[in-house]
């Protein structure tokens, strides 16, 4: 065999010898790069949120062929417990539906689209779990209903952080001198059962039931971070169910009590911080 190195001067084997660790160090990273485990996302990232109540937050309003695209950066659970890319209807992995083909456009649209608009580093996340024509008592805690929010919202937080409660419910307990008790107690409940005791709750108004609105507008005093979302202005596709045009607007309603209620939050956070120190 033939010497090679006896032919080449010195600085020609120190550049070989240069090359040669180069290809070896270049293997070597590529070798890593395609055997390293890929990094985990981690948690917190996603906001997520649970969306419950009867057939307006099932929803019932017509939605485009442009409305049913997939909402960029908003994902949905869907019936095996994992995230999905979020699109109408948004109620159809709800364990408690009636239809699918009932099942159109609630307010989790508008008010995703709206809170993403306003960070456009945020995802989110909905759990939504809503059936048509239940009463609020159908909801109280130990119910079927209350059971499978509250077990596919914990499964939701293995994967990201929650952010808030969505409710949208009245139609009917529209002669319920009682409901704000009830609701308070719902909220107290799934606060507690979910470990956040200061857990946002905004809750929206139905299509003219005073009694039942009186209540509603009363919730933000009767309990700590809470808001509502007025239907003041939207209008309906019949007695009940608000058309599009409302349902997105019902939806941005529900982002601004929503904000309104982390903003709060943030600002006695950062109060308390500063005292501490």
């Amino acid at each position: 065999m033939i010497n090679v190195t006896r032919k080449l001067p010195r600085s020609g084997l120190l550049i070989a010898l240069l090359v040669f660790m180069a290809v070896v160090a270049s293997a070597r990273v590529q070798d890593q790069a395609t055997t390293a485990p890929k990094p985990k996302a981690r948690p917190g990232l996603l906001h997520i949120y649970l969306l419950i109540g009867q057939s307006n937050m099932a929803g019932r309003a017509p939605f485009t062929d442009a409305e049913a695209a997939v909402i960029p950066r908003c994902s949905l659970l869907n019936k095996e417990g994992k995230w999905e890319p979020a699109k109408n209807p948004l109620n159809r992995y709800s364990t408690i539906r009636k239809g699918l083909g009932m099942q159109k456009m609630n307010p989790g649209y508008g008010f995703a689209t709206t809170m993403l608009e306003k960070d456009k580093t945020l995802s989110v996340g909905l759990v939504v779990n809503a059936k048509g024509g239940t009463s609020i008592r159908l909801w109280a805690k130990g119910s079927k209903f209350y059971k499978d929010a509250l077990k596919r919202t914990k499964l939701a937080k293995e994967t990201g952080v929650l952010k808030g409660v969505l409710w949208h419910q009245g139609e009917s307990d529209a002669k319920d001198a009682k409901y704000l008790d009830k609701l308070k107690a719902l909220i107290a409940d799934l606060r507690k059962d979910l470990d956040d005791p200061n857990l946002p709750f905004v809750a929206g108004e139905v299509q003219k039931v005073k009694l039942i609105n009186d209540q509603i507008r009363q919730l933000p005093k009767a309990a700590e971070y809470t808001g509502f979302a007025g239907a003041e202005g939207l209008t309906t596709m019949d007695r009940w169910h608000f058309d599009a045009r409302s349902m997105k607007l019902l939806g941005k309603r529900y982002a601004e009590a929503m904000l309104n209620i982390h903003a709060k939050q943030k600002a006695e956070q950062k109060a308390k911080a500063k005292k501490a120190k």
